[in-house]
């Protein structure tokens, strides 16, 4: 039996000598290979703090301590060392443990943590509140994968600063976010590594003054203040995390388990903020991590000898978006990409390679990323802002008061749209449908396959009249051919593919598919039903739709979103605008709930997104339609 099969809890971690602990760090890598491998996950960024995992909980007294980790995504040693390893291996698979930190699933999980740049804002407000209460533990935030570059994590630190409350900060400084880090700070970082000889400067003047004689402690203060800010003027370039207000430490190796244990042990006795800076190396301990960090930050099932992906050969949605928005680039030279520290996520690498003039990565920061398109597009430019669709909600203000209210051509590519499948409730991107379709002047659409996708894109970059959104799903496609040339589609036209007499179905996006497999469980049923890719969300197509109600009164919605406030919900207050009444209008789509991680296909199945469950509802409306007409 390995050490890491006797360890429940942290306090079982307390028990082995030092000298075991770097045995122990090995077989977490291993177990968190084996299982990463398996399930998918976040690989790379676990890989780099296994030692710093190790030393937090070895020296802090979790749960009473609080730990926030940020991103979430740096969480599996912290699962393994607290009570999790025998259900480790159900990471991510429906009904097992998150791949997120998660306040429901256990005790040690302090803050829910799913989106980055989180922590330090959380963890003053959880040590507020312990000082509210007169209590004394330790609040802990580890910022890592490139979260401090965020805005809400340097307000999180303006207001540590000047609070002056007993927080540590752990920076987990590997110059990587998903992708490589990004932007000044992420330069003045750099500068820091250089400078490690601050602390041990410092920490060896105030030894030397400490054996001063008492009666000169006026002026040996004094004389300190001097010598310590004079230091950090010469070695640290602008002594930012000083200025604002926190006790600066590091530069420290983040696998060197002593160094750590020990600073983390001397910094009981201070007050007050700190920022301990920690240099780890993301992947580290499996080469081809090592080697690539950004290809295994976040993926799928792969083979651990050599790190290869387990895949089919289907282009996935993100590729078909990369090329063709490079292939229009190459003919319109006004055209610029921009995503929140995600080339590879959102399939811009091609694009970055090709123009890297025209390419702009601006770290996690959607906020800025929106209102930087805007000012681009205000000035002549085409933008194309590549996020995912959850990450965009974190820019609902920008999209509606920097985009919408002036009306700017951007065209926002929202990946992910729809359920994500094991990253879970932090990840689905099941809201931007709702939250988009309210702003006045943006164009919303869904791609029923890859080439709609392609085409979609050349006539949302044409369109220089207002901003456009496109969603698409996580994924491959369904294996259309779209290596084509590109063709315009008419702005607010749906699309009929197939005639039926007794009801239609309006599908968006990715369920137009199985609605068409559908509609042919159903004509063997006897039963015809119609079936429009409906592509628009708005404006939608209302000369169709009454064209469709002239034939048949009863109308079926299909959407991979909340029903409140989603595509269905947009058809109900067309007719009811339009004076249509007599209508049966059924819809389907997500409940209002946050959905839990699973593989996507079961989470489709068990809320109801597939051609059986697509069936039975227009079965069943069809009868109430019947039973009503008898009346």
């Amino acid at each position: 039996m390995g050490l890491l099969d006797s360890i429940n809890s942290p306090a079982d971690l307390k028990t082995l000598k030092k000298d075991q602990l770097k045995a122990l760090a090995s077989e977490i890598r291993h177990r968190i290979i084996e299982v990463v491998s398996m399930n998918g996950g976040h690989l790379a960024p676990n890989l780099g703090v296994v030692e710093l995992t190790i030393a937090l909980h070895y020296v802090f007294n979790a749960p009473r301590d609080k730990v926030i980790w940020d991103v979430g995504h740096q969480s599996y040693t912290h699962k393994l060392l607290t009570g999790r390893r025998e259900n480790f291996h159900t990471l991510r698979t429906y009904g097992g443990i998150s791949g997120f930190p998660n306040r429901t699933e256990s005790s040690y999980d302090a803050f829910n943590t799913g989106h980055a740049s989180t922590s330090i804002s959380a963890a003053l407000g959880i040590a507020c509140s312990r000082d509210l209460e007169g209590e004394s533990h330790r609040v802990i935030a580890v910022v890592g994968d490139g979260a401090l570059t965020a805005g809400l994590a340097l307000e999180g630190l303006n207001q540590t600063g000047y609070l002056k409350r007993d927080v540590i900060i752990i920076l987990n400084d590997n110059r990587m976010s998903i992708s490589q880090n990004v932007g000044a700070l992420s330069h003045y970082m750099t500068k820091l590594i250089t400078t490690p000889i601050y602390n041990r400067l410092r920490d060896d003047v105030w030894e030397l003054l400490g054996k001063l004689p008492p009666s000169l402690s006026g002026r040996t203060r004094e004389l300190a203040s001097k010598i310590d800010e004079g230091l950090k003027n010469l070695l640290i370039p602008s002594g930012l995390f000083e200025e604002l207000g926190l006790r600066y430490i590091g530069p420290l190796d983040g696998h060197d388990l002593d160094s750590l244990i020990e600073t983390f042990q001397g910094i009981e006795r201070l007050k007050g903020p700190v920022l301990i800076h920690v240099i780890t190396k993301k992947g580290k301990g499996y080469n081809p991590a090592e080697i690539d960090p950004s290809k295994f930050h976040g993926l799928g099932p792969f083979r651990p000898s050599s790190g290869r992906a387990k895949k089919s050969g289907k282009a996935k949605y993100t590729e078909v978006f990369g090329r063709s928005l490079t292939d229009l680039a190459e003919r319109d030279p006004k055209i610029v990409a921009i995503t929140a520290a995600m080339p590879e996520g959102t399939g811009l690498v091609c694009f970055q390679e090709r123009f890297p003039d025209r390419f702009f990565d601006v770290g996690i920061a959607e906020q800025h990323a929106v209102t930087f398109a805007a000012g681009l597009a205000s000035s002549g430019h085409k933008p194309v802002c590549a996020i995912y669709s959850t990450f965009l909600q974190r820019a609902f203000d920008q999209v509606l008061h920097d985009v919408c209210l002036q009306n700017l051509p951007v065209v926002f590519c929202l990946d992910r749209g729809g359920i994500v499948g094991e990253d879970g409730p932090t990840h689905h991107g099941t809201f931007d449908i709702s939250y988009l379709r309210q702003l006045p002047n943006l164009i919303l659409m869904a791609p029923k396959d890859e080439r709609e996708l392609r085409n979609m894109l050349y006539s949302a970059v044409s369109y220089q009249k207002g901003p456009v959104a496109i969603r698409y799903p996580r994924g491959e496609g369904i294996g259309a051919e779209w290596r084509q040339e590109f063709e315009m589609i008419p702005f607010g036209e749906a699309e009929v593919l197939c005639e039926g007499k007794d009801g239609s179905i309006l599908a968006l996006g990715s369920m137009v598919a199985p609605s068409l497999e559908a509609a042919k469980v159903l004509k063997a049923k006897e039963v015809e039903v119609g079936v429009v890719n409906a592509r628009f969300v708005k404006p939608l197509d209302g000369e169709l739709l009454r064209k469709l109600l002239d034939k048949t009164r009863v109308i079926l919605t299909v959407e991979e979103n909340v029903l409140a406030g989603g595509f269905g919900s947009a058809v109900m207050e067309y007719c009811e605008r339009a004076g249509l009444y007599g209508l049966m209008v059924k819809r389907i789509g997500l409940p209002d709930k946050f959905i839990e991680h699973g593989e996507r296909s079961h989470l489709l199945e068990l809320y109801g997104l597939t051609r059986t469950r697509i069936v039975e509802q227009m079965e069943e409306a069809l009868c109430k339609a019947r039973s009503e007409l008898a009346l």
